[in-house]
């Protein structure tokens, strides 16, 4: 069975989205912050990520080392506002996140999931720390 975070900081929208994926069959694990999601990561495996743009606050490469370091290899897909210009969503598919526009249909992020994992873009040996950077 597929098991996705859903990290959204709209507990409304998120129960929502929760309960059309237990519908289609997809367990979800729900968190409200970006540190509670990487808890939640750390504590157990996933088949995807989901979070909401807004709840990135790292940089661009920071995000993607912190993903990387806590869950290598799971597909990160983050929810933008529709509307969202071209090239913010463009910069987010360069940095090897998918990008699908809120409100979604579960079968939109269904597909971009079942898409090769983005590759691992931390460098061998290198560590991060996560408690600093969510503490």
């Amino acid at each position: 069975m597929t098991r996705v975070l859903l990290i959204d900081g709209d507990r409304a929208f998120a129960q929502s989205m929760a309960m059309s994926c237990i519908s289609a069959g997809i367990a979800v694990r729900l968190a409200e912050t970006l540190c509670e999601g990487v808890r939640y990561m750390m504590d157990g495996p996933v088949s995807a990520v989901l979070i909401d743009s807004a709840l990135m606050r790292l940089s661009g490469g920071d995000q993607v080392r912190l993903f990387d370091a806590v869950a290598p290899g799971v597909p990160v897909v983050v929810l933008v506002q529709e509307g969202t210009s071209v090239e913010e969503t463009v910069k987010l598919q360069v940095q090897g996140f998918q990008v699908v526009a809120k409100p979604f249909e579960v079968q939109d992020v269904l597909a971009k999931v079942e898409l090769p994992a983005r590759s691992s873009r931390a460098r061998p040996g290198a560590s991060l720390r996560v408690e600093a950077l969510c503490g």
